[in-house]
């Protein structure tokens, strides 16, 4: 409940102070199905492998403040990969519509499925990709609805896997893109901070 007051009272200026430090929010159930991108399925839970801890454990909170168990641990006794399973109930017939739903679906899958240059020495860039073209094309939609221009949808090489899709954020929308939809990916989240 108090999560959900701190949304509501949000003014410009803290919006502004806040605008990468999005923990404040109340991650939404359009956010985690598009972080689903990265589950492995199981008969009645989502489990989402990441090799950051911190990001894990964010997740398990937030999905507990919305009123559902979440689980944490790490697989293995020397992987680097911490896994947070919740049950596939919590997202039972859930449906995009509102353009904050789209917003934080696409923050979801940007997390999951996204990708972000990570060293200075190269051009920056931003990317979504997947194996799933349908699903692809609806979050490049989604995207350009929110006025984020994005480029063509292609096979980076059909030599390597002809069924391995993605599309580029134009370089025009870097600044909408981090200041619209964000990242909750700690890593992710600090690499943004470099277009604004």
């Amino acid at each position: 409940m108090q999560a959900i007051c701190r949304e509501v009272f949000v003014t410009p200026q803290r919006l502004h102070a806040e605008r990468f430090n999005l923990d404040f929010y109340l991650m939404s159930k359009a956010y985690l199905l598009g972080l689903l991108h990265d589950a492995t399925e199981r008969p009645y839970t989502y489990r989402i492998g990441q090799n950051n801890r911190e990001f894990v454990e964010l997740t398990a909170r937030k999905v507990r403040e919305l009123g559902a168990k979440a689980w944490t641990y790490r697989e293995g006794q020397k992987r680097n990969l911490f896994i947070v399973e919740f049950r596939k109930s919590l997202l039972r017939n859930l449906k995009i519509r509102s353009n904050r739903d789209k917003t934080d679906y696409i923050r979801g899958y940007f997390d999951a499925e996204g990708g972000i240059a990570k060293s200075p020495k190269v051009r920056f860039y931003l990317y979504f990709a997947q194996k799933n073209l349908k699903d692809l094309a609806q979050v490049k939609t989604y995207l350009e609805e929110l006025k984020i221009q994005c480029g063509k949808i292609h096979n980076p090489s059909k030599k390597a896997d002809p069924n391995y899709f993605r599309f580029f954020v134009s370089a025009r929308s870097y600044r909408d893109f981090a200041e619209k939809i964000g990242s909750w990916h700690p890593e992710k989240k600090t690499l943004l901070k470099m277009v604004t």
